[in-house]
């Protein structure tokens, strides 16, 4: 795919936005090659996803920036505009369970996912081998029951190092402590369970299982202070019938685990996740 400019507004809606950011493309022949608007009716805010021919356009980046600001700050606008040649720069954590960290792997590998992953962290070494088969740093950062905070603290160091703009919690099984939720706000997303909070704990698809559930699922979301809380980036279910055993259902829950923290990974590394309040606007493709 040719080079692209993905330019990201988030702004109070009033009339002349589109046409605004149209008028100045037009101008320096800029081809939009991907369109997407949104207008929160209820909280009177805009949202605009374009994605532009970097080829087409007659200035380049920095000019654009200089003199798209001008634009933004006539429409209080929360812009950013990225180059589809920079990959961000990814870092996954993981515990003992293979089943996503693996999943993103492979797909970063077949260039589904375009990224940089630049390391592995987890609080076991189980998955060494398996993470280092891709040429992929792995660190182990064990972290006790009785003091948590130096192997966070360590954690930060790794995170801060490998200069990753994303963490991924690949069923990390630890809870960020709030600084960390802060320092990374937005920029560390996890996956859970549709079971929460009625299956609480250990075993939840078993539990799922004796009471009978029809439909288990899995959210991706953004991680805050609040436990499992976040933004909602991606979520979906599937169908589950009387016949499916305890362990049908573990087999089917991470099959969707992995389907929508994968999704959920793509639309942010793509830049089509724009965060307002505790909701999200979600350009899918």
């Amino acid at each position: 795919m040719s080079k692209t400019y993905r330019l990201v507004i988030s702004c109070p809606d009033r009339v002349g936005i589109v046409a605004a950011v149209s008028q100045y493309l037009n101008e320096r022949n800029g081809s939009i090659v991907e369109a997407n608007h949104h207008t929160d009716a209820e909280q009177k805010w805009f949202f605009m996803r374009h994605v532009i021919d970097a080829g087409s356009m007659s200035v380049d980046l920095d000019t654009f920036r200089r003199e798209f600001s001008k634009i933004a700050e006539a429409y209080d606008m929360d812009w950013f505009i990225n180059d589809s040649d920079d990959k961000p720069k990814v870092i996954l954590m993981a515990t003992k369970e293979s089943h996503c960290l693996n999943d993103l792997l492979h797909r970063w590998h077949t260039g589904e996912l375009s990224c940089d992953i630049v390391g592995v962290i987890a609080n076991h070494d189980d998955l060494r081998s398996m993470v280092e088969w891709y040429n992929i740093p792995y660190h182990c950062i064990n972290v006790p029951k009785e003091d948590k905070m130096p192997a966070f603290k360590a954690i930060e160091k790794a995170i801060d190092e490998s200069g990753a703009d994303t963490v991924v919690l690949a069923r990390y099984m630890q809870i960020f402590p709030e600084y960390l939720c802060e320092k990374y706000r937005f920029r560390v997303i996890n996956i859970h369970h549709s079971f929460l909070p009625s299956f609480i704990g250990a075993k939840p698809y078993h539990q799922a299982a004796v009471r009978g559930v029809k439909l288990i699922g899995a959210t991706c979301h953004y991680v805050t202070a609040d436990l499992d809380a976040g933004p909602i980036i991606e979520q979906d279910v599937i169908r589950v019938r009387h016949s499916h055993s305890a362990t049908d259902m573990v087999r089917l829950g991470k099959d969707i685990e992995k389907l929508v923290l994968s999704r959920g990974l793509r639309f942010h590394i793509e830049d089509r996740v724009l965060v307002h309040g505790n909701k999200t606007v979600v350009f899918s493709q």
